[in-house]
Protein backbone atom coordinates (compact mmCIF):
# COMPACT_ATOMS: atom_id res chain seq x y z
CA UNK A 1 0.00 0.00 0.00
CA UNK A 2 1.15 3.26 -1.02
CA UNK A 3 0.46 6.77 1.43
CA UNK A 4 -2.95 8.33 0.20
CA UNK A 5 -2.70 11.93 -1.30
CA UNK A 6 -5.13 13.38 1.35
CA UNK A 7 -3.26 12.34 4.21
CA UNK A 8 0.12 14.50 2.84
CA UNK A 9 1.30 17.04 5.41
CA UNK A 10 -0.80 15.57 8.32
CA UNK A 11 0.67 14.47 11.52
CA UNK A 12 -0.24 11.16 13.32
CA UNK A 13 -2.89 11.91 16.37
CA UNK A 14 -3.95 9.35 18.85
CA UNK A 15 -7.16 9.60 20.22
CA UNK A 16 -8.85 7.82 24.01
CA UNK A 17 -12.17 6.73 24.13
CA UNK A 18 -13.01 6.58 27.80
CA UNK A 19 -15.96 4.93 28.17
CA UNK A 20 -18.33 6.36 30.43
CA UNK A 21 -19.31 2.60 31.77
CA UNK A 22 -18.88 0.54 34.56
CA UNK A 23 -16.79 3.25 36.64
CA UNK A 24 -17.93 6.05 39.23
CA UNK A 25 -17.12 9.50 37.65
CA UNK A 26 -14.19 9.72 40.15
CA UNK A 27 -12.69 7.30 38.32
CA UNK A 28 -13.22 9.08 34.89
CA UNK A 29 -11.97 12.79 36.14
CA UNK A 30 -8.68 10.79 37.40
CA UNK A 31 -7.95 9.10 33.92
CA UNK A 32 -8.88 12.34 32.23
CA UNK A 33 -6.56 13.74 33.94
CA UNK A 34 -3.70 10.49 33.19
CA UNK A 35 -4.47 10.89 29.53
CA UNK A 36 -3.99 14.71 29.01
CA UNK A 37 -0.90 14.29 31.03
CA UNK A 38 0.15 11.23 28.85
CA UNK A 39 -0.31 13.56 25.64
CA UNK A 40 -3.27 12.01 24.14
CA UNK A 41 -4.40 14.55 20.96
CA UNK A 42 -8.29 13.71 21.72
CA UNK A 43 -9.99 12.81 24.89
CA UNK A 44 -13.81 11.17 23.80
CA UNK A 45 -16.17 10.06 25.31
CA UNK A 46 -19.53 8.19 24.03
CA UNK A 47 -23.48 8.75 23.60
CA UNK A 48 -25.56 6.43 25.03
CA UNK A 49 -27.62 6.11 27.88
CA UNK A 50 -26.96 2.23 28.67
CA UNK A 51 -23.90 0.19 28.94
CA UNK A 52 -22.69 -1.44 25.74
CA UNK A 53 -20.94 -4.23 26.91
CA UNK A 54 -20.73 -6.10 30.35
CA UNK A 55 -23.64 -5.50 32.70
CA UNK A 56 -26.28 -4.18 30.26
CA UNK A 57 -28.08 -2.29 33.41
CA UNK A 58 -24.07 -1.37 34.93
CA UNK A 59 -23.25 2.19 35.99
CA UNK A 60 -23.54 5.18 33.15
CA UNK A 61 -23.28 8.44 32.64
CA UNK A 62 -24.36 11.09 30.51
CA UNK A 63 -22.21 12.36 27.02
CA UNK A 64 -22.74 16.31 27.20
CA UNK A 65 -22.69 16.91 30.61
CA UNK A 66 -19.95 15.34 30.96
CA UNK A 67 -17.99 17.31 27.99
CA UNK A 68 -18.96 20.23 29.62
CA UNK A 69 -16.94 19.46 32.78
CA UNK A 70 -13.69 18.18 30.74
CA UNK A 71 -14.11 21.53 29.09
CA UNK A 72 -13.14 22.94 32.27
CA UNK A 73 -10.91 20.15 33.49
CA UNK A 74 -8.48 19.76 30.79
CA UNK A 75 -6.06 22.61 29.41
CA UNK A 76 -4.70 21.16 26.11
CA UNK A 77 -6.29 18.10 24.43
CA UNK A 78 -9.44 18.18 21.89
CA UNK A 79 -12.29 16.83 23.17
CA UNK A 80 -15.95 15.38 21.69
CA UNK A 81 -18.25 12.35 22.07
CA UNK A 82 -17.36 9.26 19.28
CA UNK A 83 -20.44 9.97 18.25
CA UNK A 84 -22.92 12.39 19.50
CA UNK A 85 -26.60 11.07 18.51
CA UNK A 86 -27.96 12.71 15.89
CA UNK A 87 -31.47 12.30 16.83
CA UNK A 88 -31.45 12.26 20.88
CA UNK A 89 -31.63 15.89 20.63
CA UNK A 90 -32.97 18.83 18.54
CA UNK A 91 -30.37 19.97 15.91
CA UNK A 92 -30.71 23.93 17.11
CA UNK A 93 -30.32 22.68 20.26
CA UNK A 94 -27.54 20.43 19.95
CA UNK A 95 -25.67 23.44 18.09
CA UNK A 96 -25.78 25.77 20.75
CA UNK A 97 -24.59 23.23 23.32
CA UNK A 98 -21.56 22.16 20.96
CA UNK A 99 -20.98 26.22 21.22
CA UNK A 100 -21.14 26.32 24.92
CA UNK A 101 -19.03 23.68 25.26
CA UNK A 102 -16.58 25.27 22.82
CA UNK A 103 -16.38 28.21 24.32
CA UNK A 104 -15.84 26.35 27.80
CA UNK A 105 -12.88 24.57 26.56
CA UNK A 106 -11.49 27.80 24.73
CA UNK A 107 -12.25 25.96 21.19
CA UNK A 108 -10.91 22.58 21.91
CA UNK A 109 -14.12 20.86 21.01
CA UNK A 110 -14.95 18.17 18.17
CA UNK A 111 -18.33 18.02 17.29
CA UNK A 112 -18.20 14.08 16.07
CA UNK A 113 -21.77 12.98 15.20
CA UNK A 114 -23.63 10.07 13.65
CA UNK A 115 -27.26 8.53 12.85
CA UNK A 116 -27.88 6.39 15.52
CA UNK A 117 -27.97 2.92 15.88
CA UNK A 118 -28.32 1.40 19.65
CA UNK A 119 -32.10 0.70 19.98
CA UNK A 120 -31.82 0.24 24.00
CA UNK A 121 -31.21 3.80 24.21
CA UNK A 122 -34.29 4.71 21.62
CA UNK A 123 -36.67 2.75 23.25
CA UNK A 124 -36.04 3.67 27.48
CA UNK A 125 -35.76 7.21 26.61
CA UNK A 126 -38.87 7.52 24.08
CA UNK A 127 -36.71 8.46 20.83
CA UNK A 128 -38.59 7.16 18.03
CA UNK A 129 -36.31 4.24 15.92
CA UNK A 130 -37.24 4.61 12.61
CA UNK A 131 -35.10 2.90 10.10
CA UNK A 132 -30.73 3.18 9.41
CA UNK A 133 -32.37 5.49 6.28
CA UNK A 134 -34.72 7.06 8.07
CA UNK A 135 -31.35 8.17 10.66
CA UNK A 136 -29.10 8.53 7.85
CA UNK A 137 -31.78 11.20 6.66
CA UNK A 138 -32.28 13.37 9.84
CA UNK A 139 -28.15 13.13 9.75
CA UNK A 140 -28.15 14.95 6.29
CA UNK A 141 -31.02 17.45 7.09
CA UNK A 142 -29.46 18.70 10.68
CA UNK A 143 -26.27 19.42 9.28
CA UNK A 144 -27.21 22.52 7.52
CA UNK A 145 -29.60 23.65 10.38
CA UNK A 146 -26.45 22.61 13.24
CA UNK A 147 -24.07 25.18 10.97
CA UNK A 148 -26.83 27.96 10.52
CA UNK A 149 -27.42 28.00 14.25
CA UNK A 150 -23.90 28.64 14.45
CA UNK A 151 -24.06 31.40 11.96
CA UNK A 152 -26.77 33.16 14.35
CA UNK A 153 -25.69 32.57 17.94
CA UNK A 154 -24.13 35.40 20.43
CA UNK A 155 -21.51 34.73 20.91
CA UNK A 156 -20.45 32.35 17.87
CA UNK A 157 -18.64 29.70 18.12
CA UNK A 158 -14.80 30.62 19.06
CA UNK A 159 -13.60 28.65 15.99
CA UNK A 160 -15.08 27.08 13.20
CA UNK A 161 -16.15 23.70 14.94
CA UNK A 162 -14.20 20.83 13.59
CA UNK A 163 -17.31 17.90 12.33
CA UNK A 164 -16.26 14.46 12.53
CA UNK A 165 -18.64 12.31 11.02
CA UNK A 166 -18.96 8.25 11.87
CA UNK A 167 -19.98 5.55 9.76
CA UNK A 168 -19.30 3.98 6.11
CA UNK A 169 -22.22 3.49 3.99
CA UNK A 170 -21.25 4.28 1.09
CA UNK A 171 -24.47 5.59 -0.80
CA UNK A 172 -25.39 8.19 1.88
CA UNK A 173 -23.28 8.52 4.80
CA UNK A 174 -20.07 9.16 2.79
CA UNK A 175 -22.24 11.88 0.35
CA UNK A 176 -22.79 13.60 3.43
CA UNK A 177 -19.18 13.42 5.06
CA UNK A 178 -18.07 14.64 1.69
CA UNK A 179 -20.05 17.73 2.23
CA UNK A 180 -20.03 18.46 6.00
CA UNK A 181 -17.26 16.82 7.56
CA UNK A 182 -13.54 18.06 8.66
CA UNK A 183 -12.96 14.25 10.03
CA UNK A 184 -14.05 11.16 8.66
CA UNK A 185 -13.89 8.36 11.43
CA UNK A 186 -14.76 4.50 9.46
CA UNK A 187 -14.69 1.09 10.92
CA UNK A 188 -12.82 -1.80 9.42
CA UNK A 189 -9.12 -3.34 8.49
CA UNK A 190 -6.69 -1.05 6.41
CA UNK A 191 -7.83 -2.73 3.32
CA UNK A 192 -11.49 -1.72 4.10
CA UNK A 193 -10.62 1.74 4.92
CA UNK A 194 -8.52 1.87 1.67
CA UNK A 195 -11.67 1.32 -0.25
CA UNK A 196 -14.29 3.48 1.30
CA UNK A 197 -11.32 6.43 1.23
CA UNK A 198 -11.79 5.84 -2.74
CA UNK A 199 -15.64 5.97 -2.57
CA UNK A 200 -15.02 9.45 -0.36
CA UNK A 201 -12.54 10.77 -2.59
CA UNK A 202 -15.38 10.08 -5.49
CA UNK A 203 -17.97 11.66 -3.77
CA UNK A 204 -15.84 14.58 -2.78
CA UNK A 205 -15.17 15.09 -6.52
CA UNK A 206 -18.93 15.00 -7.15
CA UNK A 207 -19.60 17.52 -4.82
CA UNK A 208 -16.64 19.65 -5.44
CA UNK A 209 -14.54 19.45 -2.12
CA UNK A 210 -10.77 19.05 -1.83
CA UNK A 211 -10.81 14.96 -0.22
CA UNK A 212 -7.37 16.34 1.52
CA UNK A 213 -10.05 18.80 4.28
CA UNK A 214 -11.32 15.48 5.15
CA UNK A 215 -9.14 13.76 8.29
CA UNK A 216 -9.38 9.96 7.72
CA UNK A 217 -9.60 8.59 11.17
CA UNK A 218 -10.65 4.87 12.51
CA UNK A 219 -10.54 2.68 15.91
CA UNK A 220 -7.15 1.81 17.10
CA UNK A 221 -6.27 -2.06 17.06
CA UNK A 222 -5.39 -3.27 20.79
CA UNK A 223 -1.47 -2.70 19.79
CA UNK A 224 0.39 -0.98 16.73
CA UNK A 225 1.84 -4.47 15.94
CA UNK A 226 -1.55 -5.49 15.28
CA UNK A 227 -1.93 -2.84 11.91
CA UNK A 228 -0.72 0.47 12.46
CA UNK A 229 1.27 0.68 9.91
CA UNK A 230 -0.75 -0.66 7.55
CA UNK A 231 -3.98 1.80 8.94
CA UNK A 232 -0.93 4.71 8.80
CA UNK A 233 -0.10 3.83 5.05
CA UNK A 234 -3.36 3.95 3.75
CA UNK A 235 -4.01 7.63 5.47
CA UNK A 236 -5.27 7.02 8.55
CA UNK A 237 -4.18 10.27 10.48
CA UNK A 238 -6.41 9.94 13.89
CA UNK A 239 -6.60 6.14 15.68
CA UNK A 240 -8.61 6.27 18.86
CA UNK A 241 -8.21 3.89 21.73
CA UNK A 242 -10.60 2.52 23.29
CA UNK A 243 -10.90 2.80 27.37
CA UNK A 244 -13.67 0.69 29.18
CA UNK A 245 -14.22 1.34 33.02
CA UNK A 246 -14.70 -2.41 33.63
CA UNK A 247 -10.76 -2.60 33.51
CA UNK A 248 -10.24 0.07 35.26
CA UNK A 249 -9.14 2.56 32.74
CA UNK A 250 -5.99 0.35 31.43
CA UNK A 251 -3.87 3.18 29.63
CA UNK A 252 -1.20 0.30 29.06
CA UNK A 253 -2.50 0.17 25.17
CA UNK A 254 -2.53 4.08 24.87
CA UNK A 255 0.73 4.66 25.98
CA UNK A 256 1.58 2.32 23.32
CA UNK A 257 0.01 4.15 20.82
CA UNK A 258 1.16 7.14 21.90
CA UNK A 259 5.25 5.83 21.62
CA UNK A 260 3.86 4.49 17.88
CA UNK A 261 2.61 7.97 17.23
CA UNK A 262 5.19 10.20 18.14
CA UNK A 263 8.03 7.40 16.12
CA UNK A 264 5.83 8.26 13.18
CA UNK A 265 5.69 12.00 13.14
CA UNK A 266 9.44 11.89 14.13
CA UNK A 267 9.89 9.88 11.01
CA UNK A 268 7.53 11.54 8.81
Amino acid sequence: MTQQPHAAGRPMRIGVQIQPQHADYADIRRTVDAVEELGVDVIFNWDHFFPLSGEPDGKHFECWTMLGAWGEQTSRAEIGALVTCNTYRNPDLLADMARTVDHISSGRLILAIGAGWFERDYAEYGYEFGTAGSRIAALAEALPRIKARWAKLNPQPTRSIPVLIGGGGERKTLKIVAEHADIWHGFGSAETLAHKNGVLDDWCATVGRDPAEIERAGGAPRSPDDGGDALYEVGTRLLTVECDGATGYDLGPLKEWLAWRDEKNRNA
